[in-house]
């Protein structure tokens, strides 16, 4: 490589980090940050000690219990069997092996792709990997983040590396400005439906354009989180100031010299005027409504009011919409819902809870929806109760539980009941995923939030507008 050639940004932090290369084999990859929880890693640890491996880089991997915990009475015993048994071994490991965990009850405990951005743990330049497909959300960060299965995990473990084929590269441009009552989650969920669930098969995609820029690191979080549900490798945004004011003085966040140092780097982290991708699309920010899903895969999205489309022929189309009771040319707008879920690693972020709060303040819920509010970390509950959304919440007749990923794939006891629509801010929408037989509608907080005081599927937009009228 000539010092000339115009690079991406994934092709900078991606060749920083090869540490073995050859032609017709995977790149030896090094892996800077570890995130482990308590669903895919006793495989991994169990490869380790039959084979007598310690864990090469203990300080590289930070552990929580996130999965499969209850989201309720969270200081009493474990009562599901398998959580407290995943969540004992868990504890276990991590003491054996020298691991820093954030277990159940520790103030820093929470979904793993929440707690590492806000404890700065997650860092511009880095390569992290978890044993979970939604790593990518720390791409948000200008970093390579991306999912890894249970053999992975232990690989990870015992050497700091990986083997991976490099990516192809996708750049996609959002510019313009987003109608009000529009978010980051719809941004992403009218990608997903413009290109598919398959879309974006053997890419790593980089954001970019106006509408990004524009977006706090928390919204940017929610659309690196989506990025493998159109097929991709994962996805990323390139780091500017937003992304260096949200990170200073975290906890685990470079401080004094070694923070000037960083940002010295960090400000080269940007793709090249002129740097080639394998693809390149752009959308225009002011086509984006309100977003939701109406079957059973992310890419199958349109915007509130619409029409369900037709796809004659397509017995896996038609299948879907009939697992979710719909038919083609039917229209989700006041559809009615029976709950609403409001959290997962895509939106249960402090700004995700402030939204909701302030459109809800003063309102009730529809009396025949359940709407559960779960944090997604301590840190997230303590500072919504400090700011007063607790009592918002509890005054609305919504339920705010305790941190886990809880509803979003149900491994708890939080599962929605079957036959029972779901609108959740969650990213998948797959059979049973939220409980046997549920059905689920992808949307936004705000979205959720429409639908839990009105107990239908409404436009968000449209009651912004009234509301501002009113005022």
């Amino acid at each position: 490589m000539n010092s000339g050639e115009k690079r991406t940004l994934f092709e900078k932090i991606w060749d920083q980090h090869v540490i073995h290369s050859r032609e017709g084999y995977p790149d030896v990859f090094y892996i800077d940050r570890h995130f482990i929880h308590e669903v895919t890693s006793p495989q991994a640890f169990d490869g380790l000690k039959k084979r007598g491996i310690q864990v090469a880089k203990p300080n590289k991997t930070i552990a929580t219990a996130d999965h499969n915990v209850p989201t309720k009475d969270q200081h009493l015993p474990i009562k599901e069997m398998l959580s407290r048994f995943q969540v004992e071994t868990l504890t276990q490991n991590c003491k054996e092996f020298g691991i820093e965990l954030f277990g159940l009850g520790h103030e820093k405990q929470g979904i793993v792709h929440v707690i590492g951005p806000e404890l700065g743990l997650t860092l511009p330049g880095m390569t992290i990997v978890c044993g979970d497909s939604h790593t990518s959300t720390h791409g948000a960060f200008g970093t390579i983040a991306f999912g890894i299965g249970t053999s992975e995990v232990e690989q990870v473990l015992a050497t700091q590396t990986i083997l991976q084929y490099k990516p192809k590269t996708m750049r996609i441009e959002i510019n313009g400005e987003l109608k009000p009552g529009v978010l980051s989650k719809d941004i992403i969920l009218y990608i997903i439906s413009k290109i598919s669930a398959s879309g974006a098969t053997g890419y790593f995609v980089e954001y970019a354009g106006t509408a990004i820029e524009g977006l706090s690191m928390e919204a940017r979080m929610t659309i690196c989180n989506m990025s493998i549900e159109m097929g991709a490798r994962g996805g990323m945004i390139a780091p500017d100031e937003i992304t260096f004011e949200y990170i200073k003085g975290r906890e685990y966040a470079p401080k004094g010299e070694a923070w000037d140092e960083m940002m010295n780097y960090w400000k080269t982290l940007y793709s090249d005027q002129g740097a080639q991708y394998d693809k390149v699309l752009n959308f225009d920010a002011n086509d984006i409504g309100p977003m939701i899903t109406y079957g059973t895969n992310p890419g199958m999205g349109i915007s509130i009011g619409e029409t369900i489309p037709d796809q004659p022929g397509d017995a896996s189309f038609k299948k879907s919409l009939d697992y979710m009771g719909l038919s083609s040319g039917e229209r989700l707008l006041d559809k009615k819902v029976d709950y609403v879920f409001i959290g997962s690693c895509t939106n249960s972020r402090i700004e995700d809870l402030r939204l909701v709060a302030d459109f809800v303040k003063g309102k009730s819920k529809a009396p025949d929806v359940n709407v559960w509010i779960v944090p997604g970390s301590k840190a997230v509950e303590a500072q919504a109760k400090r700011e007063g959304l607790d009592k918002i919440f509890l005054e609305a007749g919504f339920e705010l539980r305790q941190p886990g990923c809880s509803a979003c794939l149900a491994m708890n006891e939080d599962k929605v009941p079957a036959g029972a629509y779901c609108v959740s801010t969650s990213n998948r929408n797959f059979e049973g995923r939220q409980g046997p037989g549920s059905r689920t509608f992808l949307a936004s907080p705000l979205t959720a939030a429409a639908a839990a005081i009105t107990g239908k599927v409404v436009d968000v937009s449209t009651l912004l507008k009234k509301e501002a009228h009113v005022i």
